[in-house]
């Protein structure tokens, strides 16, 4: 794989239940809305499980994600592809948290730093 190695760690909080975090990190349907520009592959089942791969794209860009582990608080996904590497998610009553490690040529803090702030603005708007 060409790249550096990366590694990044946010925490953001946000006025919103932990059912509603889990929700809009691990039902396909409601990632797609707010992960975007970036597309999920077609014909996900309605909520992830743990061996399920599918891909993303960014642009040219592809990356294939395996649910290595999804739990009550915690989402694992492990990359290949346009990233060699692993996405964990952690949530809680008003808080997520995400950890990005990999090798890529992409600006892996940056993306994950945009991605945090569209799911911030997703649940704003839904519970507007």
């Amino acid at each position: 794989m060409l790249g550096s190695f990366q590694k990044s760690q946010l925490r953001i909080e946000l006025a919103t239940s932990e059912l509603v975090l889990r929700d809009s990190l691990t039902r396909p349907q409601q990632l797609q809305q707010w992960l975007w520009p970036q597309r999920l592959s077609a014909g996900l089942p309605e909520q992830f499980s743990v061996g399920l791969v599918y891909t993303s794209s960014f642009g040219p860009v592809t990356v294939q994600h395996r649910v290595d582990v999804i739990e009550n608080h915690c989402l694992r996904l492990i990359l290949s592809q346009g990233i060699d590497g692993f996405h964990e998610w952690y949530w809680g009553e008003g808080w997520v948290q995400s950890r990005l490690e990999g090798v890529s040529l992409l600006p892996l803090n940056l993306l994950q730093t945009l991605s945090l702030l569209r799911l911030r603005q997703f649940l704003t708007s839904q519970t507007s």
